[in-house]
């Protein structure tokens, strides 16, 4: 049996370290009725599943890394893939580019004037012509080139990009047409763009500087949802389960706090006004940790909740190859499928989430206290 590579199959690996729980394990010291007696499962069954664990740890170990090239599904028959390939940018004493098809899904070596390239695990090394890979402690030593590809996240963020590009300048160009009022597709994320301004910014920032922080509070907040959204479909796009990505996005509004920060806000942090002058001291060090709490915060919430959300749905998936009968088969599916549903709604609400909480660091930047120093 071959399972193909197929779109959020990385999960299922937390089921197959179980199996001996399930008694499918091969334990090849016992002969072949002992093992039948004690496991109820027969040596050939065992060994199949066996199999059907590797191939999956394989299918696992090339989803949760991004991809050089857009896999849409694999002919498990003829071993044919069906995609598309993606350029390669690399800088190696100069620039180097060309497309990914040159390393024939990992299987090839790819030359570029005079250079040798192997593609490992999604990474890129610099080898000879045999595609010779040193490795230590299982990981290859072989130098790596800086890597600029566009990768198959990095192609998703500029398709999101474009989308939202064109969406909300349809949207703009119809309240300038129409006097204030929306028409066309964009006409449905107007309830959206004013539950984020009535809801999130005006309450959490104020009136007085609301403003200055819209434009971004309605980027990040469409820009996560809609890539949550690809997340789902049958692509294999995964964008914000990429740890790097949400580092990205909480690292900008980390920035836009800081550089936006009131003198109020820095004297609460470094000179707490209206405590003890021993007790500023020791708040000191651990509010300005705790500006550094934040944005990590941000980046871990959202990783971790679209990951897990993934870990639950292939997990439930899992499950059809591993009891392979028609009860569990249908199980499974009816669980995905509710699993799926209610994927959806934690895109939004994640999405909703991150604007909220940029929206409170924001209003904590800008807010104007007045307190008196105790005396």
């Amino acid at each position: 049996m071959v399972i193909s590579n197929k779109p959020l199959h990385f999960i299922i690996a937390i089921l197959i370290a179980c199996l001996p729980l399930f008694g499918l394990a091969n334990n090849p010291s016992e002969n072949t009725a002992a093992q039948t007696e004690k496991t109820g499962v027969a040596p050939e069954t065992a060994e199949e599943n066996s199999e059907i664990k590797e191939q999956i740890k394989e299918v696992i170990g090339h989803h949760v890394l991004d991809g050089h090239e857009f896999s849409l599904f694999e002919d498990e028959a003829t071993g044919a893939h069906y995609g598309f390939p993606l350029p390669i940018i690399l800088w190696d004493n100069g620039v180097h580019i060309f497309s990914s098809s040159k390393f024939h899904h990992g299987e090839a070596v790819a030359e570029s004037n005079g250079n040798f390239y192997k593609l490992h695990h999604e990474k890129i090394y610099k080898t000879d012509a045999a595609g010779t890979l040193t490795e230590e402690h299982g990981h290859p030593t072989n130098a790596k080139p800086i890597d600029l590809s566009i990768t198959k996240g990095v192609l998703t963020i500029m398709v999101v990009a474009l989308l939202m590009f064109l969406l909300f300048t349809s949207l703009a160009k119809s309240y300038s047409k129409n006097g204030g009022i929306s028409s066309g597709f964009g006409r449905l994320f107007e309830p959206i763009v004013l539950y984020i301004r009535d809801e999130i910014a005006i309450p959490n920032i104020g009136e007085k500087h609301y403003k200055r922080y819209m434009s971004y509070l309605l980027t990040i907040f469409f820009f996560v949802w809609f890539l949550n959204i690809f997340g789902l479909t049958p692509l294999g796009i995964n964008v914000t389960g990429n740890i790097a990505i949400t580092f990205g996005l909480a690292v900008i509004t980390f920035i836009i706090t800081t550089l936006t920060a009131n003198k109020n806000y820095w004297g609460h942090i470094f000179w707490m006004p209206g405590v003890p002058t021993p007790m500023k001291i020791i708040l000191a060090p651990i509010e300005l940790l705790g500006v550094f709490i934040k944005p990590f915060a941000l980046m871990i919430r959202l990783y971790a909740n679209i990951f897990a959300g993934h870990v639950v749905l292939m997990s439930l998936i899992g499950l059809i190859f591993i009891f392979k009968s028609w009860l569990g088969s249908s199980l499974s599916f009816m669980l995905s499928f509710a699993i799926s549903i209610i994927e959806i709604l934690v895109a939004l609400l994640q999405a909703y989430i991150f604007t909220m909480l940029s929206a409170l660091y924001f209003g904590s930047a800008v807010e104007e206290h007045h307190h008196e120093e105790a005396h």
